[in-house]
């Protein structure tokens, strides 16, 4: 079957956290439906696909789509609680686990997924292993 017309690399500046979950794995759900009506028009008319092995298709997509759904939903919860324990951290000095960064620490985000300390200097420490608190 050939499937050459359909791009799966769908990626633009507007993408949402789904969709760039999506594009991690490999397939959005865009691509998936190119994919399945792609199938639909180039299968042979003498042997067509069984209907219920395309409700098995739509039902594996749906799994996944669901699946994506909760990681985002639980990546923001993680996020959230990450911001909740570094909160404590504020007005307390923080050092690098190889000791080039040190400073007070002025205020906390998260950026890439990971927590970092700004610290009063302007600097940014990665909260990472290794890094002490005191």
């Amino acid at each position: 079957m050939d499937v050459s017309g359909i791009n799966t690399n769908n990626k633009t500046s507007n993408t949402t956290n789904t969709t760039n979950a999506a594009v991690k794995t490999g397939l959005d759900y865009n691509a998936f439906l190119q994919l399945l009506v792609a199938e639909m028009k180039n299968q042979d008319p003498l042997e067509p696909v069984d209907s219920s092995q395309y409700v098995a298709q739509f039902a594996t997509f749906s799994n996944v789509e669901q699946a994506i759904k909760s990681n985002t939903k639980l990546d923001s919860i993680l996020t959230v609680s990450a911001l909740t324990q570094a909160n404590s951290i504020i007005g307390r000095t923080a050092t690098s686990g190889d000791g080039t960064i040190s400073g007070v620490v002025k205020a906390v985000r998260v950026a890439d997924g990971e927590a970092q300390a700004i610290l009063a200097s302007g600097q940014i420490l990665p909260l990472s292993s290794g890094t002490v608190i005191e």
